[in-house]
């Protein structure tokens, strides 16, 4: 059974807690019982009344709110901080609320009657667990945009090298007026910047307990506290130093990435809830398109941190390249500031060669964004910029690539007939791999979610994994162009049947502002110029191909809606104009969609502004 000392050290770590005087903490640890929970096991239960409330310790949970017919209205993860409870204690009931561990955790349990009594009797008590319920309500129900400022970060290295990032990441925070403190196992490293920096290894041994416990709690109000630590020191003490952080970004490079598995595992044999915390920060040379691909980081022994870690280049772009590499360093800052910026792509054929200029009017305004979710023509678009490649270059990439012969010129609606042949000669997997080869979604500059449907099941499909050109194909795979690409019991195509522009695949994943494009918003009223002739003159091609096509943009547009409802800001570049096979004019429609961003970009920073004042200053 953990001994005091023990509880008043870990209840000092919750972030609700610093505030507390040592009176009410050592009052409170006399009443607090510790209960380890085994992954999987129900906390709270809506069928079983609620006479605790835990406090979250160590681990995750997954809070449930359901209906009263028992329909899950929302779920939201708990992590360290968190407390389960609270609603019982503010409404006398806990009708609606189920909590189950997803991986093995410690809470701090408490019965509710005490802690009715310490409220009354300790005001600071009182007012830290009214600011916790508060922000369990805007968070649980409010669904509250505002995602964790982490504000005690271990910072591992691999290999002195990447202490440059350190230097880059704690410069960029000072520009912002951040206050921070810096403790390292390097005293030979220091900072060249006007931080507190001190050395926490004496003799070759970590600082005693007490000694670093001292120094958290005279830093913790004062600014963020990074822990910059080598990663190949003893485990367990880096095990007993992150015990600390609130999350953890795992600095290699290419050249040791195998030994930054053998270190990860390590660390995860003490502890395996690491992995939530654990973030890979890549940081790549300048000959280094892509970072490389760890298997053996992708199975569920190390969760679901694949999909959270960051592309970093200290080193100016290439011709074609774009500045997401570069940009690495402020999203890992975006990240330690709780903000997650996602941008939705809309499908539309050729019209979606709009996005492209859509996405250099965000660059060239200073919003870059962290995830990108597109559908048909946006996950082609968005996977070639997610892999590095500039909106520019892009462009003239897709408008030379996707240039009509004479012959087909020559044909009546030949564009159509051009993209039949793509389609069918399967053109298209060599055109795009000659941009991003063999890479896979993981190894992106920023994550990418491609969107396509299944027939078979009748449900869109969400990648986020795996081939990169692969699931472009499965996501522009339009009917009747195409024909269904068959793999594992599937029969797979174009995604816009379910969801055309997926802004809310973005919020699923954790964005806190979401912006949309989409290019089906807006709908010609005439057809193959029905109106401005007067008659339609039928043919065999027209009556498959140009019907099918006119159908599938009539039902993007009446459901543009679909996916896109949870966007922040939606860009809808009017590119009626343009015929859905002109792809050559590609240049023309980024230009139209780069014209309706800046449209929207007084609106966007305003927005950004409020989401962090700092990060997106109104000048």
């Amino acid at each position: 059974m953990p001994d005091q000392e023990f509880i008043l050290t870990e209840l000092r770590k919750l972030p609700w807690a610093t505030s507390l005087t040592i009176e009410t903490q050592r009052a409170l640890v006399e009443h607090i019982r510790v209960v380890e929970v085994p992954t999987g096991s129900i906390v709270a239960d809506p069928a079983v009344h609620l006479e605790d409330v835990y406090f979250v310790v160590q681990g995750r949970l997954n809070a449930t709110i359901r209906d009263a017919f028992g329909n899950q209205v929302l779920a939201r993860p708990l992590a360290r901080g968190s407390a389960v409870g609270m609603f019982a204690l503010a409404l006398g009931e806990d009708a609606t609320l189920e909590v189950a561990s997803t991986e093995r955790s410690m809470l701090f349990s408490v019965p509710i009657q005490t802690l009715l009594q310490l409220t009354s009797r300790f005001q600071d008590f009182q007012m830290a667990m009214f600011r916790l319920a508060a922000g369990n309500v805007r968070s649980m129900v409010l669904a509250d945009r505002v995602y964790p400022n982490h504000q005690l970060v271990g910072i591992l290295h691999q290999t002195p090298d990447t202490r440059r990032f350190s230097q880059r990441l704690f410069g960029r925070l000072l520009e912002l007026d951040e206050s921070m403190h810096i403790v390292s196992d390097a005293s030979q490293w220091k900072p060249q910047l006007p931080v507190t920096f001190q050395v926490w290894v004496r003799d070759g041994e970590l600082i005693p307990e007490e000694e670093r416990q001292t120094q958290i709690r005279q830093w913790r109000s004062q600014g963020r506290l990074f822990l910059d630590w080598d990663a190949e020191r003893n485990p367990n003490e880096l095990s007993r130093l992150l015990a600390y952080a609130d999350t953890i970004l795992w600095c290699i490079t290419p050249e040791n990435a195998d030994q930054a598995v053998r270190s990860i595992r390590k660390l995860l044999q003490i502890d395996p809830g690491w992995a939530e915390k654990i973030c890979l920060v890549w940081i790549l040379g300048p000959e280094s398109k892509f970072a490389p691909w760890l298997p053996d980081l992708a199975g569920p022994d190390f969760g679901s941190h694949a999909l959270r870690d960051f592309k970093v280049s200290l080193h100016l772009p290439k011709p074609g390249e774009g500045r997401l590499l570069s940009q690495g360093v402020d999203r890992v800052v975006r990240y330690l500031r709780g903000v997650r910026i996602g941008l939705a792509l809309g499908g539309g054929a050729a019209r979606g060669m709009a996005h492209l200029g859509v996405l250099k009017a965000l660059e060239e305004h200073g919003v870059f964004v962290d995830m990108i979710a597109g559908t048909s023509a946006g996950a082609m678009t968005g996977t070639v910029y997610a892999s590095g490649m500039s909106p520019e270059y892009a462009t003239q990439c897709f408008k030379n690539d996707l240039q009509l012969s004479t012959f087909f010129k020559s044909l009546p609606g030949g564009g159509y007939w051009y993209l039949l042949y793509k389609y069918r000669r399967n053109q298209f997997d060599p055109m795009l791999r000659k941009y991003l080869d063999r890479a896979r979604m993981e190894q992106l500059a920023i994550p990418m979610h491609t969107i396509a449907v299944d027939l078979v099941e009748g449900c869109p499909l969400v990648r986020s994994t795996g081939d990169a050109v692969r699931n472009i194909l499965e996501s522009i795979n339009l009917p009747p162009l195409s024909i269904p690409i068959i793999d594992s019991g599937s029969a797979i195509v174009d995604g816009g049947l379910l969801n055309n522009v997926p802004a809310d695949v973005l919020v699923s994943k954790g964005c806190n502002f979401v912006l949309a494009s989409t290019v089906t918003a807006k709908l010609e009223k005439d057809f193959l110029g029905l109106r401005a002739k007067g008659k339609l003159q039928k043919s065999r091609f027209l009556e498959s191909i140009q019907v099918m096509m006119r159908q599938n943009l009539i039902q993007s547009y009446n459901m543009n809606y679909v996916g896109v409802q949870p966007a922040d800001v939606v860009i809808a570049p009017d590119v009626t104009a343009f015929d859905l096979s002109e792809f050559t004019r590609a240049d023309e429609m980024a230009v139209v969609g780069e014209q309706a961003t800046l449209e929207s970009m007084a609106k966007i920073r305003e927005m950004l502004a409020k989401l962090d004042p700092k990060l997106f200053a109104i000048s």
